[in-house]
């Protein structure tokens, strides 16, 4: 029982640092329909960031916060010199994107050196509860509090509150909203800019999970984020919950007791949801 709950604990982990990454394409995505393959780019940039600040502060929330303003910097240079001459063409998007991420992976080299960074975790939340046999680690407990609060804030946001309502008409109709004399370019350039802050946040957390941060792992995670978009359903904040809890918790268990299939357990779950409802689970057909 406690091999179980230690594997559920694990996956939701790895599921909510997931879900941080994908929450952002989903942004950008369903709100302004952007294809941004750069995404991952600004995850590794959090991460790096991250850890630079953390050792020079001693501080993981003065990290937090300095990796969030890291990828939000980036995000307004993204969408001010990549994304916005490419708007409404999903090809130059990718095109460009993907040129964009192999640029900013490149940098992570030039401004923090070729080598891997080792990242610590912070001692308050380094330690492990035991209950019974069952050995808990708080960091990734932390870790799953965070992306709930994430969702939480999002969803409350978008729903209930003015610029949620702005930035929702604004995807309907976006000439309707400029005539009422709201400037819906720059509600998009904020929305960007907070997408590209939770990447940056999924960035930070991941480091001390992992250990390490490396150039490379941006790609390594804008895939597993792509493939949380796709089985959640393009443009839907709560399928992109959803899917990547599916995809942590399959990547734990079949790590374990299938570790052939691990790599190989998400595009399947991709595959299976794609043949049997090609929208997603969450977004109605058409």
């Amino acid at each position: 029982m406690e091999l179980i709950i230690n594997l559920l604990v694990n996956g939701l982990a790895t599921g909510m640092l997931i879900f941080l990454l994908a929450a952002g394409l989903t942004l950008i995505f369903g709100l302004m329909d952007v294809l941004n393959f750069a995404h991952g780019g600004l995850f590794a940039w959090g991460a790096f960031s991250g850890v630079w600040f953390y050792g020079l502060t001693n501080s993981f929330t003065l990290a937090i916060l300095g990796a969030i303003l890291t990828g939000a910097a980036l995000g307004f240079i993204t969408e001010k010199l990549i994304i916005k001459p490419v708007y409404g063409n999903h090809i130059q998007q990718i095109l460009i994107t993907l040129g964009f991420m192999i640029v900013l992976s490149e940098m992570l080299k030039v401004v923090f050196g070729p080598n891997q960074l080792a990242a610590k975790t912070p001692p308050l939340l380094s330690r492990s509860w035991e209950i019974g046999d069952v050995i808990i680690i708080k960091y990734r407990l932390f870790i799953i509090v965070v992306g709930i609060l994430v969702f939480g804030i999002f969803q409350f946001i978008l729903k209930r509150t003015k610029i949620g309502l702005i930035v929702r008409a604004g995807v309907m109709n976006k000439e309707m909203v400029q005539a009422l004399g709201i400037n819906i370019k720059q509600v998009f350039l904020y929305v960007f800019m907070v997408g590209a802050a939770l990447a940056a946040l999924g960035g930070v957390l991941m480091a001390p999970y992992s250990g390490v941060v490396y150039a490379e792992m941006g790609m390594e995670f804008a895939i597993l984020a792509f493939i949380v978009v796709v089985i959640g359903g393009m443009g839907s904040f709560s399928g992109s919950l959803l899917a990547a809890i599916l995809v942590g918790l399959a990547g734990s268990f079949m790590a374990y007791y299938v570790p052939a299939l691990s790599l190989a357990v998400n595009m399947m779950l991709m595959a299976i949801v794609l043949i049997f409802r090609p929208q997603g689970l969450f977004t109605a057909k058409g």
